[in-house]
This record gives C-alpha cells, sequence and structure tokens, in this order.
C-alpha cells in the first residue's frame, strides 16, 4: 500500500509536536510518554522517508538513531588514527600546506 507523502509528512510533523509537548512536561529521566513520543516520531519519519522513496525515488538525508551511543564510534574509520606532526615549520616561517618547491618567498621582507 503507497502512502502519500504529504499525509506521511503531516503524521510526522504531529509526531514532532507531540515529542516536544511530552519533552516539555518530563516527569524523570524514562518518562514513558516522552519515550513512546520518540518512538512515534522514529516510526512517523519512517513511513515519511518510504512514501517519499515510492512517489518520487527520493529519501531525507537523516537517518533514525537506533544504538546506544557507543556505536556511534566507527572502530573502521582510518581518519581517526591520523596522526599530525608537529615539528618546527611555524617556527620557521613555513606554510605547512605547501612543500618549499610549490612557494616563492620573499626575501625583502
Amino acid at each position: 500500500m503507497t502512502v502519500d507523502p504529504r499525509a506521511a509528512l503531516s503524521t510526522l510533523v504531529t509526531a514532532l509536536e507531540r515529542h516536544l509537548e511530552a519533552a516539555a512536561g518530563r516527569r524523570g529521566e524514562n518518562d514513558p510518554t516522552v519515550v513512546a513520543a520518540y518512538r512515534d516520531v522514529a516510526d512517523a519519519f519512517d513511513s515519511y522517508d518510504d512514501a517519499l522513496m515510492d512517489a518520487y525515488g527520493e529519501v531525507t538525508p537523516l537517518e533514525v538513531y537506533a544504538g546506544d551511543e557507543d556505536e556511534l564510534v566507527d572502530e573502521d574509520d582510518e581518519d581517526d588514527d591520523i596522526e599530525f606532526d608537529d615539528d618546527d615549520d611555524e617556527a620557521e616561517g613555513t606554510y605547512a600546506g605547501l612543500d618549499a618547491e610549490e612557494y616563492d618567498t620573499d626575501d625583502s621582507e
């Protein structure tokens, strides 16, 4: 069954409004009203994203978070292993972004 993206968007907006109300009236860390509103937002978002895909072949740039914070760390990400070399280039007045052959120095300064 194909859902109209406009109807799904309306449901998502309503779910977001209810979540805001629940969060504003929160009674404790694991308030069941907030938890239920959170789940409703996630479900409404998934429905909207699916309806958008079915109708137009498009998706949103968002994802529903569904795990612990530990899962947010991508252990396979090689960028985390980059080490920066703190040599004395700044003390010598050399711009660290270029090799010496790639720029001219002005000796008049």
